[in-house]
């Protein structure tokens, strides 16, 4: 039986994005997925829970999901941690297309970086990277038992857009396929935008897959 999680979900920036607090329920610590923006409703939760932040994960680069990176990164003194393959998006506007939306956001360069398979230790939890290309090239998602953070991979009834430069939806595809259909059907999926669903429930009707 998979491990109690501690996980929180708020929803921030214009772009209605999923930001998670998740970790050890006893310890308190856990990792940021994704705080995209609103980093003063991030900090009054951390705040009001008691939680020591240990790292900021984006589960990739773009602009809607590392918008809170640096003030989180500067008020905990946390590292932040993306694939390798999308970690120059933290840093350019182009790349992460935030400039192509009328603002630019730029987080700081990443302290670690991810490869498919390294683990994140938080207290007594392990999170495992999945690499899953196609949304962007350095796409992960994040794995412990009973529990999937999917970041812009896989939501709901749908998947992660691949017209963005470096997206593919082949690869897309595959990575699901081959990396997350795998995963036992009752693990919970929580994904970067919308509600969360599970792998079971994506298998059997998603229409993209």
């Amino acid at each position: 039986m998979p491990a109690a999680l501690y996980v929180r979900s708020l929803v921030v920036s214009p772009f209605e994005m999923n930001c998670y607090l998740a970790g050890d329920p006893v310890s308190r610590d856990v990792i940021v997925v994704d705080p995209g923006d609103d980093s003063d409703l991030i900090c009054d939760l951390i705040g009001s829970e008691g939680l020591k932040i240990l790292a900021v994960v984006n589960t990739h680069g773009h602009g809607d999901h590392i918008g809170a990176n640096a003030d989180l990164a500067r008020r905990f003194g946390c590292p932040i941690m993306i694939h390798e393959a999308d970690a120059d998006f933290l840093t350019d506007p182009m790349k992460n297309l935030s400039a192509f939306l009328g603002f630019e956001t730029v987080s700081p360069a990443a302290d670690r970086l991810l490869h498919d398979g390294d683990e994140i230790e938080v207290g007594a939890m392990t999170f495992r990277a999945i690499h899953t290309p196609g949304h962007t090239p350095g796409g992960i998602c994040l794995y412990t038992p009973g529990h999937l953070f999917a970041g812009d991979t896989l939501f709901a009834g749908s998947v992660g857009r691949t017209d963005f430069p470096g997206g593919s939806m082949d690869q897309l595809v595959t990575a699901i396929h081959e990396k997350l259909f795998v995963l036992p059907d009752d693990t919970v999926v929580y994904p970067g935008h919308g509600p969360a669903t599970t792998i079971g429930a994506e298998k059997a009707s998603n229409p993209y897959l």
